[in-house]
């Protein structure tokens, strides 16, 4: 495991752009965190840094936003309002994790019994000012990568 203390949510944004930066085109990431951990803000310096212009929200309504962008497929779940795993097999959601997308799930614990496997597990959590993100799962040559 590893952590990183992110004090503003600029280095949010900067870590998510480092993690575009190491990610394969073909990932599982989940993001671990309570409301206002920061999950979105990781995510939207994802996006910007795969070239998204525009607003990044996070998905709490829709479930599931895409993203095409340069050829590549993005997909940012957030289950937090789910009533039951058993959702995302009505959307789809074994589907969503064939292609060959970067997939990142918010509230991953709603779908448990439902999703595959992630490559990447990221915790965010509030720390005094800031978050303290911790890697929980990552492969060992991305995490020599991230580390840089």
């Amino acid at each position: 495991m590893m952590q990183f203390i992110l004090n503003t949510a600029e280095d949010t944004e900067a870590f998510g752009a480092k993690l575009f930066q190491v990610l394969p085109e073909k990932c599982l990431v989940f993001l671990l965190g309570d409301l206002g951990a920061g999950k979105t803000t990781l995510t939207r310096g994802f996006m910007r840094a795969a070239g998204h212009i525009g607003a990044v929200k996070s998905p709490t309504y829709n479930i599931v936003e895409e993203y095409r962008i340069d050829h590549r497929l993005f997909f940012h779940f957030d289950l937090y309002r789910l009533a039951d795993p058993e959702e995302l097999e009505w959307i789809g959601i074994a589907d969503y994790l064939q292609e060959k997308s970067v997939c990142l799930i918010e509230w991953p614990e709603k779908g448990e019994g439902y999703l595959s496997e992630p490559d990447v597990i990221l915790s965010l959590t509030t720390s005094n000012n800031g978050r303290k993100l911790l890697i929980k799962k990552m492969p060992a040559h991305l995490l020599s990568e991230i580390s840089n």
